[in-house]
């Protein structure tokens, strides 16, 4: 940097682009540039699956259910369809677990592309801020120097105008003796 308080021109350039890009999210938003990309099936699907098995209505029904498939089993209410040790019990289970895996994670990937394109974003805005902060310090110390300068004139013609008076009334003084 040849002075305080300038900005390289990479960092010209870079505020420019984050500026364009601020412009573009907010016709984004206001619906002028189009809206966000639209879900595929399957990525709908994996938000729906994950939504549904990380809920507390799922973790309930599936307690209950199998509590229940336990308690018929073992009390022989009914036929056992499953005696002890539930191995159909024990083969379904994990079935729904590697089905299930899956999706969920389809589901979390895209969570973590959305995570990561706030998270980039949030970085430019942070450096936009930044970039702005410096242009603002710059402006500042652009304008004190203008005021110190204008002092220092101000002073210096002040203490001018002084000495002028002080020549002319130290000479008429001198005329009157």
């Amino acid at each position: 940097m040849s002075r305080m308080g300038e900005l390289h021109e990479s960092e010209h350039k870079l505020l420019g682009e984050l500026r364009a890009l601020r412009q573009k999210q907010r016709r984004r938003a206001e619906g002028k540039d189009g809206a966000e990309p639209k879900l595929t099936v399957g990525q709908l699907v994996a938000d729906w699956v994950a939504a549904g098995m990380g809920s507390w209505p799922f973790i309930i029904i599936q307690s209950a259910i199998l509590a229940a498939w336990i308690v018929l089993n073992v009390v022989a209410v009914i036929k056992h369809w499953d005696p002890y040790p539930f191995i159909l019990l024990n083969l379904a289970l994990p079935f729904q677990a590697a089905y299930a895996a899956p999706f969920i994670m389809m589901s979390q990937n895209r969570q973590a592309d959305i995570d990561r394109k706030k998270a980039e974003n949030d970085y430019k805005i942070n450096i936009k801020a930044e970039l702005e902060i410096e242009l603002l310090h710059q402006k500042i110390d652009e304008l004190r120097e203008k005021e110190i300068a204008l002092l220092t004139q101000t002073v210096a013609d002040l203490t001018q105008l002084l000495k002028r008076k002080d020549g002319k009334d130290g000479a008429s003084d001198s005329v009157e003796c």
